[in-house]
This record gives C-alpha cells, structure tokens and sequence, in this order.
C-alpha cells in the first residue's frame, strides 16, 4: 500500500513539473546574434580568478585591468595590489564558458527528505559566466589557460571583445584569436 502511494505521488509530481514548461520566443539579443558594433570597450573588468596561471593556484576577488602603454594585461586583488600580468602577445585564445549549476535553493530542495525532492531541486539552475584566456608563457614554454568568473554575460562578452582589440587578435565566432606565423 505504501509503495503504490509514493509511486502515485511521484508520478504527480512528474506531471506537475513537466506541465509548467512553457515554450519561450527566441531571443534577437544573444550573444552570437550580437555584433561588435554592438560591444563596448571596457577600462576595467570585476572578475574573479579561479586558476589556470603557474605558480598562481589560489582563487581571489579582483579587477582585471589594461596597461596599454607596456601592452599588458594586469590583474589586481582586492587589497589593490597587482598579483600579476600577461603581455598581449602572450594571449592566443580569449573565449567564453558558460556552466549551469544547481543553485543553493535547488540543494536545499534536494535535500528534503520527501520523495521526489531530489528531482524537483535538480531543475533549479543558474549559469555561471567563465571568461577563459588561454596563453603561452614565454619565460618556461609552455602553454596555460587561466579562468576568471565574471557577473553577467554582458560583461563576458564585453570583456572578450576589449580584451581582443587590445590585444589586436582576429574575431572568429564569439572568441578571439590570435594566428600563428610560420
């Protein structure tokens, strides 16, 4: 009896969450839709690092920002000390990432010892926007990707395009790259 009553209140439970699904018109703004017409440069980027740089393992709070005189990219922690740079010419690929990840609400619900929790605190998402630089360091030959966590996807792609330019690298898709000579 037990049984054929969690598996009739789960069996509600899928028909609940898969009847609120609504169909959404597309969006005209998305990223790949959007021109760099459209993007604006930027004179400092709030971002979080969260690796990918030898000898600089620990995550921090920061602010990425362009030394265009030495032709450099800087990144400050939040003490306003510069932790440390990448030249233009050290940068190959600057791209974004995106993740979807479960939302603390979405662990809490899933956590709830009721039956079906699980699936319903599974659905509660949120993205998380990963600009990505990928590098090669001169001064040991070897090649890096260093991973910085911003805010929006706004400030993502702004971020790729001003970092871009800056460093004169060509435009392909929603990345920029910089090609190689032989």
């Amino acid at each position: 009896m037990k049984i054929k009553l969690i598996s009739l209140l789960i069996f509600l439970l899928g028909i609940v969450v898969s009847s609120g699904a609504q169909v959404r018109p597309s969006d005209s703004n998305s990223p790949s839709t959007v021109t760099s017409a459209d993007r604006k440069m930027l004179e400092d980027i709030k971002a979080e690092y969260r690796g990918g740089l030898f000898g600089f393992s620990k995550k921090e709070k920061g602010t990425i920002k362009f030394d265009d005189l030495n032709m450099r990219l800087q990144f400050y922690g939040e003490n306003g000390k510069e932790l440390f740079s990448i030249p233009y010419d050290s940068i190959q690929v600057v791209y974004p990432s995106q993740t979807k990840v479960q939302s603390g609400t979405g662990r809490a619900i899933g956590a709830i010892p009721f039956p079906g929790a699980g699936l319903g605190g599974s659905l509660l998402k949120k993205k998380k926007n990963y600009l990505v630089i990928s590098f090669s360091d001169i001064e040991v030959n070897a090649q890096g990707t260093m991973n910085f966590l911003v805010d929006t996807q706004d400030l993502l792609f702004n971020s790729i395009y001003t970092i871009g330019e800056k460093a004169e690298m060509k435009a392909r898709g929603d990345a920029y790259i910089r090609s190689r000579t032989y």
